[in-house]
C-alpha cells in the first residue's frame, strides 16, 4: 500500500529522533533538514528538548496529526508506537529503521506481525523494518550517506538489502549516475520490490517519470507479479537492470541470515528476466554501469568506434567488446586517410583510432566528427581520455561535453584518471554526464544489455499442440513417478514434437519384427530403471537381427528391466532440452548442447513456460556452445527453427500439464533439415 502520505508527507515525526547524527536517529533528521524537506517537522525524544534546532516532543501523546512515522527506536517498542500512532495521531505511513525483527528472532517476527496488523487496520503504509529509509524529491527519509544527485528523470532505485544499497549509491555516485527515488524495503513486510514496481507500472507518466529501475533482489516472493509489472513498464518505454543475489547454495545461505530470504533456483531467476526483459547484472558495479547506460541515448546496431590516446586500453575494450559478439569495424579507405591526415604523424585511425598521448583536445573533437558524420558503419563512440599527471584535462572534457550534446549517436565517456585528473572529472560529471572509468566493465554491461531480448508476449504458442488430449492422457495417469515410454511418446507427439521411430515390448520377436521393418542399425534401450546408461541398458549401432536378439536377451536380466525398446538410428549433433517445476515460478524449460555439454559444463540456457518464439532463439543464441548450432569448422549448423520449434511446443505441453514436475528429451539429434527427439523420459505428480 504505498500512498500520498508516504510519498509527499505534509508532516514527519521522527520517533527516535536525537542530536547524534552518528547514529540514525540523528542522521535522518540531518539528512530531511540538509534535504531540505518543505513540511513540517517534528521529533519525539523524551530526554532532549531541541534536536537540531527542532523543538521536541517529549511523548508521542503531545503530538498533533501527522503524515509520516519514521521509527528509529528498538523492535520491542515499535508495535505499541505504530498502534498509538495509527489510532490516535492518524498517522498513515510508517518508515521503520529498527531492526530486531524477523530477519533476528521469532520474538522479532511476532513485532512486524502485531506492526502488520496495525497498518492494515488503519489503511497505513509500511516501509521496513530494517531499512536505511525512503529517498526522493520531496523528502530524504533515509539515515545513510552518500545522498546523490536527484533528477526527475534520475534512477529508481529498489533495494531487499540496506547496506547494500548504500554500496551501490556510492559505485553510482562516483559515476555520475543521477536518482530519482531510493527504496530500501528491508523485511518488506508489506511492501516489498514487487510492490514497489506494480505502483510506479500503475501510475506511470511517461512525461514525468524516470524510464530507469535498478533493483537489488534477495528474495522474489511473487515472480507473477514482478514479471507482469516489469514487462509492462518495460513495453512503456523504461530499462530495467537487476541483480538477483542468494543463487547459488552458498550466496542462499548468506541471503537467508541476512533477511530471511528464501533463494529460488538461478535457472528460474534467469528465465523469469529473460521473459520480463530485465538485464541481469551480477555486480554492483557491473547494474550501476548499466544505469549508466541507460542514460545515453539508444544504440541502433552492434558497431562501435574507439576513440583513444592510450593504445593499451583501447585494445582491451576492444577484446572485452569482441567477446560479447560487438563489433569493431575497420576504418580505412579515403575518409579514414582524411583523418588521419588531420591528426600527428603515428596516429592509427584503423579502430581504435589512437590519436597518441600527444593528441590535443582539437584532435579529439576532429575524430569523434568523423565518427559521427563521416564513418556510415559506425552506431556508437567510446572515447577513452586520461592523463599521465602532465597536463591538465579540462579543456579536453569540455570538447567531449559539447561533442555529447551534438552527437545523435550515443557517446561512451571513458575517464580512468579518477585520482590525477579528479578535478576535472568531477566538473565533467557535473554537466549532468556519466562516466565510465573502467573500460572492460563498461563492455560486459553492454554485453549483457545488448543480449537481453523484448518482454515476451503473453499468447500462448498453440498451434500443433493438441491440448485435449494433452490433457486426456495425464488424466488416465493414476501413480506418481516416472511414466513408461508409450505415454512419453503419447504426450510429446500430442505436443508436435518430432519423435524418432521406436517400439518397445517385452516380446523378443516382436522387437525384431520392427527392426527389420525399421530397417537397420537400430538402437536398444532397456525400459525400466530410469538410468538406463548406468546398467549398461543402451546399445548403439546393432546392425543385423542376431545382435539385436542378443542385446535383448542381456537386457531382460537387467534389474527392474520391463521390456526393450528399440528405434531406428539417427546421426546429428546432439542436443538436449529439459524442464523442472520450480515452486512460485512454475516450470523453467532449460536447453543445451547435449552430451558432455550438459553432464560437465553445465552450458545450458532457460526459460519460464510459456514460451516465445523470440525466447526460445535468445535461450539458443546465449549458449556457450552456439558456435557448433552455427556451424563450425567446415560442419554445417542445426535447424535452428526447428529447435526453437520444439522448446516453445514444450512450453506449451507444461503450461497445459502442470502434473509434470521433471522431465528431459536428451538427446535431441539435429542437423541442418531436422530435428528429432531420441529418448526422454518425464516425472509426474499429481
Amino acid at each position: 500500500m504505498i500512498n500520498k502520505q508516504l510519498l509527499s508527507p505534509d508532516s514527519i515525526v521522527v520517533i527516535g529522533g536525537s542530536n547524534n547524527v552518528h547514529k540514525p536517529g540523528g542522521a535522518v533528521v540531518r539528512n530531511l533538514i540538509s534535504g531540505g524537506y518543505k513540511g513540517v517537522l517534528r521529533v519525539v525524544n523524551p530526554k532532549e528538548d531541541e534536536v537540531q534546532g527542532i523543538k521536541v516532543f517529549h511523548d508521542a501523546k503531545e503530538l498533533p496529526p501527522t503524515d509520516l512515522a519514521i521509527l528509529v527506536i528498538p523492535a520491542r517498542f515499535c508495535p505499541d508506537s505504530v498502534e498509538y500512532l495509527a489510532a490516535e495521531k492518524q498517522v498513515r505511513a510508517f518508515i521503520i529503521i529498527s531492526a530486531g525483527f524477523g530477519e533476528e528472532t521469532a520474538e522479532g517476527a511476532e513485532f512486524e506481525h502485531r506492526i502488520l496488523e496495525s497498518c492494515e487496520r488503519y489503511g497505513a503504509a509500511l516501509i521496513g523494518p530494517n531499512c536505511i529509509g525512503l529517498l526522493n524529491a520531496n523528502h530524504h527519509s533515509v539515515f545513510t550517506k552518500p545522498i546523490p544527485n536527484l533528477n526527475p528523470k534520475g534512477v529508481d532505485f529498489i533495494s531487499g538489502s540496506g547496506a547494500t544499497a548504500v554500496f551501490i549509491l556510492e559505485s553510482a555516485v562516483i559515476k555520475g549516475l543521477q536518482f530519482n527515488s531510493v527504496w530500501s524495503i528491508g523485511n518488506g513486510k508489506q511492501i516489498g520490490i514487487e510492490d514497489v514496481l506494480q505502483y510506479m507500472d500503475e501510475h506511470f507518466d511517461a512525461e514525468r517519470d524516470s524510464h530507469v529501475k535498478l533493483l537489488y533482489i534477495e528474495n522474489i516472493s511473487n515472480p507473477d507479479k514482478l514479471l507482469f509489472h516489469a514487462g509492462s513498464l518495460i513495453r512503456k518505454g523504461c530499462r530495467i537492470a537487476a541483480i538477483k543475489a542468494g543463487s547459488s547454495e552458498s550466496g542462499s545461505r548468506a541471503a537467508s541470515s541476512h533477511t530471511g530470504a528464501i533463494a529460488s533456483s538461478d535457472s528460474a531467476v534467469e528465465a523469469l528476466f529473460r521473459k520480463a526483459g530485465i538485464v541481469r547484472c551480477f555486480s554492483r558495479e557491473e547494474l550501476t554501469t548499466v544505469g549508466c547506460i541507460f542514460t545515453l541515448p539508444p544504440i541502433t546496431g552492434k558497431n562501435f568506434a574507439i576513440v583513444t590516446h592510450a593504445g593499451g586500453p583501447g585494445v582491451m575494450l576492444t577484446d572485452a567488446l569482441s567477446k560479447g559478439g560487438l563489433n569493431i569495424p575497420a576504418l580505412n579507405g579515403p575518409v579514414a586517410d582524411e583523418l588521419k591526415a588531420q591528426l600527428f604523424p603515428g596516429a592509427s585511425t584503423a579502430n581504435p583510432i589512437d590519436i597518441l598521448a600527444t593528441g590535443t583536445p582539437e584532435h579529439l573533437g576532429i575524430a569523434i566528427d568523423y565518427c559521427e558524420k563521416r564513418f556510415d558503419n559506425i552506431d556508437a563512440i567510446m572515447v577513452i581520455f586520461g592523463t599521465p599527471g602532465l597536463v591538465q584535462l579540462y579543456e579536453a572534457y569540455d570538447v567531449l561535453h559539447k561533442k555529447i550534446l551534438e552527437c545523435k549517436k550515443p557517446v561512451f565517456p571513458i575517464l580512468p584518471s579518477l585520482h590525477t585528473a579528479g578535478p576535472e572529472v568531477e566538473e565533467f560529471l557535473r554537466k549532468g554526464h556519466v562516466n565510465f572509468s573502467d573500460e572492460v566493465v563498461l563492455a560486459t554491461a553492454l554485453t549483457q544489455i545488448m543480449k537481453t531480448p523484448a518482454p515476451a508476449p503473453p499468447e500462448i504458442e498453440l498451434f500443433g499442440v493438441d491440448v485435449p488430449r494433452i490433457r486426456e492422457i495425464i488424466s488416465g495417469i493414476k501413480e506418481n513417478g516416472y511414466i513408461s515410454p508409450d505415454l512419453v511418446h503419447q504426450l510429446l507427439e500430442s505436443a508436435g514434437i518430432p519423435l524418432v521411430p521406436e517400439f518397445v515390448s517385452a516380446d523378443e520377436e516382436e522387437i525384431v519384427e520392427f527392426a527389420n521393418r525399421t530397417g537397420y542399425p537400430v538402437v536398444a534401450k532397456v525400459v525400466g530403471p530410469v538410468h538406463k546408461s548406468d546398467v549398461g541398458g543402451v546399445t548403439l549401432g546393432i546392425r543385423s537381427p542376431e545382435h539385436l536378439r542378443l542385446e535383448f536377451a542381456r537386457m531382460m536380466t537387467i534389474p527392474d528391466a520391463k521390456g526393450v525398446m528399440v528405434q531406428k538410428m539417427l546421426k546429428g549433433t546432439e542436443l538436449f532440452v529439459g524442464a523442472k517445476y520450480e515452486p512460485r515460478f512454475g516450470h523453467t524449460v532449460l536447453c543445451g548442447l547435449g552430451g558432455i555439454f550438459v553432464e560437465v559444463l553445465k552450458d545450458v540456457s532457460s526459460g519460464l513456460a510459456p514460451l516465445s518464439y523470440a525466447e526460445a532463439y535468445s535461450m539458443i543464441r546465449s549458449l556457450r556452445g552456439y558456435k557448433i548450432i552455427e556451424g563450425t569448422r567446415g560442419q554445417k549448423g542445426i535447424n535452428q527453427k526447428k529447435f526453437a520449434e520444439i522448446i516453445v511446443r514444450l512450453s506449451t505441453l507444461l503450461r497445459f500439464a502442470t502434473e509434470i514436475k521433471e522431465m528431459d528429451i536428451n538427446p535431441l539429434l539435429a542437423d541442418e533439415e531436422n530435428v528429432t527427439a531420441v529418448d526422454a523420459r518425464i516425472l509426474i505428480e499429481k
